[in-house]
């Protein structure tokens, strides 16, 4: 019988390092994929970013906790608030069924009691006009109905009696 080399198998030991890198890879690309997912999935701010996303100037510091607590459960039944709006003539703009955004200014807005003076702040999201009463002397300012949840319908209340309140179309 001739003698023969002997047989050897090309990438007999490197197959199984790179079996074990490529599946390295494919459970580090599994795991980028799914970061993506949920950060897209999650909760936006008003910018329309992720609430997990960091501010535009990277030496801005993290917020403690998010501007709007993740609601849990289902949703809030809406009720029905009337809201005087100081500017007649803007309310003549509104329709029922219009999204609008209602801004309370004035001394008491923002930084009550803390000599802050003349401020705004929003005070109900995405409120849906529902009615527009006709408009009778009773004061300044026109009435709306909107409809919002019942704890933004607080929020209206509490700033009807101590500020101006104004809106903004979506």
């Amino acid at each position: 019988m001739p003698h023969f080399p002997p047989v050897r198998v090309r990438g007999g030991r490197c197959s199984l390092r790179r079996l074990v890198r490529s599946r390295r890879r494919a459970v580090a690309l599994g795991l980028a994929v799914t970061a993506a997912a949920l950060v897209a999935a999650g909760p936006v701010d008003e910018a329309g970013r992720s609430r997990g996303h960091p501010a535009d100037n990277p030496a801005a510091p993290m917020p403690t906790a998010p501007a709007d607590p993740v609601r849990r459960g289902p949703p809030a039944e809406p009720v029905s608030a009337p809201v005087r709006i100081a500017d007649a003539a803007t309310v003549r703009l509104l329709r029922p069924g219009d999204r609008v955004d209602v801004i309370a200014a004035g001394q008491t807005a923002i930084g009550a009691g803390t000599g802050a003076g003349t401020g705004a702040q929003v005070v109900a999201r995405g409120a849906v006009v529902t009615r527009i009463p006709e408009s009778g002397d009773v004061g300044e300012g026109a009435l709306v109905v909107l409809s919002v949840p019942r704890s933004t319908a607080v929020r209206l209340a509490g700033a009807g009696a101590t500020a101006r309140l104004a809106v903004a179309l979506w």
